[in-house]
């Protein structure tokens, strides 16, 4: 059954009860702290603004009392 949904779904069940629950969290993990180039890493500066932009645009709606 290589290649169809439901084999992925069997490899998962079995990576999952070998290795844990959280398996693909800790491979996910891994995978981002091992990138040291490229996006923010190399300035810090430039992250901290775009964070505080970020932070100023609300995506929720304004309360009226």
């Amino acid at each position: 059954m290589a290649g169809t949904k439901a084999g992925g779904q069997k490899a998962a069940a079995r990576n999952k009860a070998k290795y844990g629950a959280d398996f693909y969290a800790k491979i996910g993990a891994s995978g981002g702290k091992k990138g040291t180039t490229g996006g923010f890493y190399a300035n810090r500066e430039l992250a901290r603004k775009a964070g505080a932009k970020g932070g100023r645009i609300s995506r929720r709606t304004k309360k009226t009392s």
